[in-house]
């Protein structure tokens, strides 16, 4: 066998070999680019429920309000904690650990809030009666059973990618075109301690 055709058969195997790479790393790359946009699409629902929860609150405290007046610091506190936690943004490309921990801080406070407000209202036997105060409890009970499913789907899906930007190969083109790994939703600080309950 001549030298020209030796060096035709290598090429031929160098090129096979390039364009299986080529079409691997594109594979690679379109899947990872579907599996980020899927973290973005379930961190855009998580978004869409808590601020459901925020667009009920301020009925729910102008409903309290007109029967309890004199819980003006609950109010607040609850108005407060609403302000500060709609502001917290987060960019869907970096969700960090430290990112996340940080929402969750502000929504926890805000839940807090709320907590303390329907604890406030079992002083009120007519506002626990009225219609708009009972609806609005009712949605906003549907809305934290809301968030809890979202942030499970947001969890899956998280966690299904950043398998895919760890595992390898795909981790090395997760690496060149910097696909990151996202947090997850933790439980809050002592939600493993049961509470005390005491009649």
């Amino acid at each position: 066998m001549s030298a020209a055709k030796k060096g035709i058969g290598t090429l031929g195997i160098l090129a096979i070999v390039a364009v299986v790479l080529f079409f691997w790393g594109k594979n690679t790359y379109n899947g990872l680019v579907s599996k980020d946009e899927a973290v973005k699409s379930a961190w855009a629902q998580v978004e869409n429920v808590y601020q459901r929860r925020a667009d009920l609150i301020p009925n729910l405290v102008a409903t309290v309000k007109g029967y309890a007046e004199h819980e003006s610091s609950t109010l607040e506190a609850v108005v407060s904690a609403r302000a500060k936690a709609t502001s917290v943004n987060i960019d869907p490309a970096n969700l960090s650990e430290e990112d996340l921990a940080r929402y969750q801080s502000a929504q926890s406070e805000l839940s807090s809030a709320l907590g303390r407000l329907i604890a406030v209202v079992e002083n009120y036997p007519d506002l626990k009666a009225n219609q708009n105060f009972l609806e609005l409890q009712a949605q906003l009970e549907g809305t934290e059973n809301r968030i809890t499913v979202e942030r499970q789907n947001f969890n899956s899906v998280a966690q299904e990618y950043n398998t895919a930007v760890r595992t390898f190969p795909a981790n090395i083109i997760a690496s060149l075109f910097k696909f990151n790994q996202k947090g997850y939703f933790k439980a809050s600080e002592g939600a493993d301690v049961a509470p005390k309950v005491e009649f």
